[in-house]
């Protein structure tokens, strides 16, 4: 059984692995192998994941069942939008998915920012799974873009969900 709680410095290495071998799993049929392990290299190493432990305005949890994490998710206010929480990251071990922890990390991010009236979350145009799951979720879909974290070339579904408390 599996919890969610706010990540600490001591799972980064934890939390980098799983996103790696998570964004293997589902990427590298669309980017290819090389290209997946120059952004996880990037976006996913211990220094990226720690210059997001103490962000103001945002939150990281992880899905532990004390022996391992499963899961994780980050999420934080735009800068721009006050109002709007963007969920930077909500990744599940393919060995876990389809347990409900996605459910369970979301439904604990949606609850971090009371003062915020939507989240929104970009989302690879061809992760159709991933895009089924935040419809679920109660997302939908509010625009496309072709830039992904100054990306190029990574179209993207951006999908929507109104906050309500």
């Amino acid at each position: 059984m599996f919890f969610v709680r706010t990540a600490a410095q001591a799972d980064l290495a934890a939390v980098s692995k799983l996103l790696g071998e998570t964004w293997h799993a589902t990427y590298d049929p669309i980017y290819g192998v090389a290209r997946v392990s120059e952004i996880t290299a990037e976006w996913h190493s211990v220094a990226a994941l720690k210059s997001r432990l103490g962000r103001p305005q945002s939150e990281f949890v992880v899905a532990d069942d004390g022996k391992l994490l499963a899961g994780m998710g980050f999420a934080a206010l735009d800068p721009k939008a006050p109002k709007t929480a963007l969920l930077h990251q909500l990744y599940v071990h393919p060995d876990h998915q389809g347990q409900g922890i996605g459910r369970d990390l979301f439904a604990e991010l949606e609850t971090c920012f009371p003062d915020a009236e939507r989240m929104r979350v970009e989302v690879a145009a061809e992760n159709g799974r991933a895009i089924h799951f935040y419809t679920r979720l109660g997302f939908s879909e509010v625009g496309h873009t072709d830039i992904c974290a100054g990306k190029a070339g990574m179209p993207t579904v951006i999908l929507e969900k109104r906050l309500e408390f």
